[in-house]
């Protein structure tokens, strides 16, 4: 079974919308997934009631997430997908220490650099594969110097980045009514996802010969 947790140091990053965009991929494609909401806010609870093409599989959070994903394995679950807290602290610290993988959501631009910067550093220090996911980012091609500024700044440091992005559409904010699944970019999910596979198989497979040339697409 696989666990990912979407971690981030900061509110505003989208990380509970694609939770939802991931979890929805997962189980339209005939995957098991679970999500665990281990944010007190409950957020994705809310995001989960609004979907429009009906609600996720969902927990909530209980007191040892090792025993409860045991007990998700158990029942079959293929995926479980944690949305933790956007702050660092003994429980996200938990969620890192149990998963597979981590997805770091981000902004474009310097100011949230900072705080990606220390998500990178959690996850390292606890030996995880893990990807920095752009998020958010205005389709109009706004955010272009932001992107490119983000990208080098990363590069610089080492830390793992999609190739891709995740645009903003409307669908990806909270309205009145229901979330409809039908604003998002499947494609970009479905991309998103594809990385998540190969980072993951990277991971267990033996290590590369000296020179060979590895990007996650």
């Amino acid at each position: 079974m696989n666990v990912i947790a979407i971690v981030s140091c900061k509110a505003g990053t989208g990380k509970t919308r694609l939770t939802a965009e991931l979890a929805a991929h997962a189980c339209g494609r005939g995957r098991r997934c679970l999500v665990i909401d281990a944010d007190p806010r409950g957020d994705f609870a809310l995001v989960n009631a609004r979907r429009a093409g009906g609600v996720l599989p969902l927990a909530t959070d209980a007191r040892h997430l090792a025993r409860q994903l045991e007990v998700a394995d158990l029942l079959g679950y293929d995926w479980v997908l944690i949305d933790t807290a956007p702050a660092i602290s003994a429980r996200v610290m938990e969620a890192v220490s149990v998963a597979s993988m981590v997805i770091i959501p981000a902004r474009p631009g310097l100011p949230d650099l900072a705080d990606v910067s220390r998500a990178a550093d959690l996850v390292q220090g606890a030996d995880k594969p893990h990807l920095v996911v752009l998020n958010g980012v205005q389709a109009d091609s706004t955010d272009a110097a932001a992107v490119a500024e983000t990208r080098e700044w990363l590069a610089r440091y080492d830390i793992p980045l999609w190739a891709g992005e995740i645009s903003e559409r409307a669908g990806y904010a909270l309205a009145a009514g229901a979330v409809d699944d039908s604003l998002l970019s499947p494609f970009e999910i479905a991309r998103l996802w594809s990385a998540i596979d190969q980072t993951l198989a990277a991971a267990i497979a033996p290590a590369p010969a000296a020179g060979d040339a590895q990007r996650v697409a």
